[in-house]
């Protein structure tokens, strides 16, 4: 397993380099995936970045425990550990979630992470991934009829070379969307996975711990 290392400066979040408008819209579907779920009381959120997620869950679900954990300790994290090997015991958060964060370490870890996830959860585990193949998106909207929007993601299947912060991305030579779903799908009930029509990049999966390993667990 590698020792990782920060890959990004502090600087990377500043707001003209970060928060393009694309990223607004994954932090709505990131919102509402949490704020409609009103039996997620606590949260692990694995590599938070700017701690947008936090600040906005501090006014729509103040009820919510919020915990980020993330390997660089310039970020101001409440902890700092690896995602391959999480520093809390069995079951401790209702929620785990890692957005945009697992294309960070290398694919042959992939699946520590999500066992290390799945181990510290009670219920489930949020996750989005780069999703980096053409798309060919369209929408347009007349008066008195509902807003149409379609989105066609076409395979490509391009080497993916190492930039410095992603070891990996989804639809990439190796790295099939269907091969990353049937990994997810050893680990957890995927309850839905989707990529938004506003920013084609993000790759969400919405995960559930199975009912036989809760049960386990608790044994």
């Amino acid at each position: 397993m590698t020792d990782y290392q920060r890959q990004v400066d502090t600087k990377h979040y500043s707001f003209k380099g970060y928060f393009h408008k694309f990223r607004w819209m994954s932090y709505w579907y990131q919102l509402k995936e949490i704020v409609d779920r009103p039996d997620i009381t606590s949260q692990l959120d694995i590599g938070p970045g700017s701690l947008f997620l936090k600040k906005t869950l501090e006014v729509h679900r103040p009820d919510l425990k919020y915990t980020s954990m993330d390997i660089d300790s310039n970020l101001g994290s409440d902890v700092v550990g690896s995602v391959t090997s999480i520093p809390f015991p069995d079951q401790s958060f209702d929620l785990v979630s890692a957005f945009q964060v697992l294309e960070h370490i290398k694919f042959e870890d992939f699946e520590t992470a999500l066992k290390e996830m799945e181990r510290v959860s009670k219920r489930y585990v949020f996750i989005s991934l780069p999703h980096n193949v053409p798309s060919f998106d369209f929408q347009f909207k007349l008066p008195g009829i509902k807003r149409f929007s379609l989105a066609i993601k076409i395979p490509f299947g391009q080497k993916h070379v190492f930039n410095g912060q992603h070891y990996w991305e989804v639809g990439k030579r190796g790295y099939s969307a269907k091969r990353i779903l049937s990994i997810l799908t050893r680990h957890f009930e995927v309850i839905t996975e989707y990529v938004p029509f506003e920013n084609q990049y993000h790759h969400f999966y919405i995960l559930k711990k199975r009912v036989w390993d809760c049960w386990w667990s608790h044994r």
